[in-house]
């Protein structure tokens, strides 16, 4: 798939300019960072081909035994992992650190199709049609929010939210679940959440309120953005970043950067280029040759589209800030080569689409 493979080069290669500009020195070298992620990323586009190369309908029932090591992972991560920052969310291998939950996510969508495509939806699926698939999310998102990580656990509740609807709902069921949606919110901001969540949401609410604390990122972000104006500043030219005013600018608002220094003419394209590359994998969905293949690329584009939708309204101030990378962009290995291993299996879906169903 060339068409995909070209906008996935063409959207690393503005992430890698993005972070050599964010992590830039002064000196006459990239930083450390720089290299590491572009020695993943070169990984990851190489690691493309052999995923490339077997049926992904072995996915159908592999898939489960993945699951079950993803969960194991997240037990370890949960409860056995040295604290950092206060959270149990990495796993040190030595030359990497694991992230167990960013791969929990992709096994999540394989998982769920797997299920879903086994399932006669007729009119549409009722309450307790969902308790399986309701139990194979419930197990991850409990174990990810105990490391606690509010923002991973949620996008998959919303990659669940975001499959059953595709796959189809009947209206009752669809009324009862935003009962419980309704429900469980108010549980979660009185019992569950964490104060410094809580202070997250309510700064959202109130920037202003609370400008050199919990209020200083959102500010940061949105002035980087604004300054960017027209055309930017210019390549590694923004002040919001490397004056070090904006923070988290490699990671969570690493398009705070790119913004300020190509303006709204560079990130109309970054964006065009982005959501058309989303755009080729709901096509991918679309022309897929079986029902498994159809939900399992449905599956992985909302996996990267809701990632990226969260972190581009979370860095206009328009969300509150949940530490959800911007996929391929934002610093981070095991997130990008999780998205690596979401083009991949795309790319491989469509390379089968004329394939006859054995």
């Amino acid at each position: 798939d060339w068409v995909m493979l070209l906008l996935l080069l063409l959207v690393c290669g503005m992430a890698l300019a993005n972070l050599f500009s964010s992590t830039w020195n002064g000196g006459p070298h990239a930083s450390p960072i720089f290299y590491k992620q572009l020695y993943i990323m070169l990984f990851g586009v190489i690691l493309i081909l052999p995923l490339v190369s077997f049926d992904y309908k072995e996915l159908d029932t592999l898939g489960f035994i993945f699951y079950g090591m993803v969960l194991l992972l997240l037990v370890y991560a949960a409860f056995f992992v040295q604290s950092i920052a206060g959270t149990q969310r990495w796993i040190d291998l030595g030359f990497f650190r694991l992230q167990p939950s960013e791969p929990a996510k992709l096994v999540l969508v394989v998982v769920l199709a797997s299920y879903f495509s086994r399932q006669e939806v007729g009119e549409g699926l009722g309450l307790l049609d969902l308790i399986k698939p309701g139990v194979l999310t419930a197990v991850p998102f409990v174990l990810i929010m105990i490391q606690p990580d509010l923002g991973t656990a949620m996008m998959l509740a919303i990659l669940f939210c975001s499959m059953i609807l595709f796959v189809k709902l009947r209206w009752t069921t669809i009324a009862a679940l935003g009962v419980l949606g309704i429900t469980a919110a108010v549980v979660f901001w009185k019992f569950l959440l964490k104060e410094y969540q809580r202070n997250r949401i309510e700064t959202f609410l109130n920037p202003e309120g609370d400008p050199m604390n919990q209020g200083y990122q959102i500010m940061q972000s949105k002035i980087a953005v604004g300054s960017g104006q027209a055309f930017g500043k210019g390549f590694m030219e923004g002040t919001q970043g490397h004056l070090h005013f904006l923070p988290e600018r490699h990671t969570d608002f690493a398009f705070s950067v790119w913004a300020e220094e190509w303006g709204f003419a560079g990130s109309v394209f970054f964006l065009g280029c982005y959501f058309f590359m989303l755009l080729w994998g709901i096509n991918i969905a679309l022309s897929a040759r079986d029902k498994f293949g159809a939900l399992l690329a449905f599956g992985l584009v909302m996996l990267i589209f809701w990632q990226a939708v969260i972190n581009l309204l979370m860095i206009m101030g328009w969300l509150p800030v949940v530490g959800i990378p911007l996929p391929l962009f934002s610093y981070g290995g095991s997130s990008l080569l999780t998205t690596m291993l979401c083009v991949g299996l795309l790319m491989n879906i469509r390379m089968r689409r004329y394939q006859i169903k054995g």
